[in-house]
């Protein structure tokens, strides 16, 4: 669930954070749901304690997180509205990305068949997709 990529340039408390943060913001990590203990998490992926440690407080301090003493570490309520930041945020991504491969000459044709694709099957285009695959542009 929580991987550590020892080639990654971000140190890595910073990829605990981060990865904690995907994971609640994708549903992966429900609210209420408890974390691993600082010991039992640095055991698993063999890192010090104290880089766990300084992860979870800087979760917490961001409210992604919360402890209960004796208990542990419990993912927020406000995860889920990390959820829905990280998923517009993800759409804006997107929509700029379809804006650039319909300026380099894509079509919007080949765009949907291409999000087709992700999903595994050529299916309906999504709604939020269909202004920028028609090459509208956004009015922002």
């Amino acid at each position: 669930m929580i991987t550590i990529d020892y080639k990654d340039r971000r140190s890595i408390y910073e990829q605990l954070v981060d990865r904690i943060k995907a994971l609640a913001a994708g549903g992966m990590l429900p609210p209420g749901s408890q974390l691993p203990s600082v010991r039992q998490l640095s055991s698993e992926l063999s890192i010090n304690p104290n880089t766990v440690q300084r992860a979870y407080s800087e979760l917490e301090r961001d409210g992604i997180i919360y402890s209960v003493k004796g208990r542990g570490k419990f993912v927020s309520q406000d995860a889920s509205l990390l959820q829905r930041s990280h998923q517009e945020r993800l759409l804006e991504d997107f929509k700029a990305a379809a804006r650039r491969a319909l300026q380099s000459g894509l079509t919007p044709d080949r765009l949907r068949q291409a999000l087709g694709e992700l999903g595994g099957e050529d299916t309906a285009t999504p709604a939020a997709a269909q202004p920028l695959l028609s090459g509208e542009e956004d009015s922002k």
